[in-house]
């Protein structure tokens, strides 16, 4: 297909996904329930693994927010009945995907920066590791919006969607390293681990700030990989997006 980006509506379409996640400050604060718990717990139980608790929980929210695009897009599209609409406007379909991803990335993205503020308390990070969070959030977050944004378009019956985005966030966010340190897994099962995009990017973070020991070949697999899997992924959202929009 021709790749030339467009963006006509996008800016309002975000704007206005932006208005309407912040009216719903309950489910921003929720949405650190299961972090915080983690935080609570492991400060009391185990406070020298606060420092990766808290990039984990990162990490995890992070994923979230972009799971929260798949109930935001299936809402969208089954409640409202508004997705018809949209293709019909002037607004273009990657403006349609970015503006439901960019709009939940921004509203639910405080929460994320008072527990960047307790990890800069606690173990600062330098300008390397500070960099590496920053490049690894936008690529989970990429990731998960898209897968997301995709598996929201597959069913029609919200009852069903609702399932998947708690699956997908605990498949992700719980099992693999991420709240806990990678030197705990097996040998055996390492590189598939690393080439999980939630538990590439608490790797990378955690190696950059020194509070874990990562090979060169492992930092490597878990760049490439959530690297790949960021930019292609992005790719398919928009592909995807421009496919539904001409089913419609």
């Amino acid at each position: 297909m021709a790749f030339g980006l467009r963006w006509s509506g996008s800016g309002a379409f975000f704007a206005t996904e932006i208005r309407v996640q912040l009216h719903e400050w309950l489910a921003i604060l929720t949405g650190t329930l299961t972090p915080g718990a983690l935080i609570i717990f492991v400060a009391i139980l185990a406070a020298d693994l606060l420092p990766v608790t808290l990039i984990g929980a990162l990490v995890y929210s992070m994923f979230l927010i972009g799971q929260r695009v798949l109930n935001e897009a299936a809402y969208i599209r089954i409640d409202h009945k508004l997705n018809e609409l949209y293709h019909a406007s002037p607004l273009s379909p990657e403006g349609y995907f970015i503006g439901i991803a960019g709009g939940m990335l921004v509203a639910y993205l405080p929460p994320s920066l008072v527990v960047f503020a307790i990890l800069e308390l606690i173990h600062p990070l330098g300008l390397v590791a500070t960099l590496t969070l920053a490049a690894c959030l936008l690529a989970v977050w990429a990731v998960s919006s898209t897968i997301g944004y995709v598996v929201s378009t597959l069913f029609k019956d919200m009852k069903t969607i609702w399932p998947y985005s708690a699956l997908l966030t605990n498949l992700f966010g719980i099992l693999p390293p991420v709240f806990y340190r990678f030197s705990s897994v097996p040998v055996a099962w390492r590189s598939v681990v690393l080439v999980l995009p939630t538990s590439a990017a608490a790797v990378l973070v955690n190696g950059t700030a020194g509070l874990e020991t990562v090979t060169p070949p492992e930092a490597i697999l878990a760049a490439v990989s959530l690297a790949v899997e960021a930019v292609a992924l992005f790719v398919f959202g928009i592909y995807w997006a421009r496919r539904m929009a001409r089913e419609r």
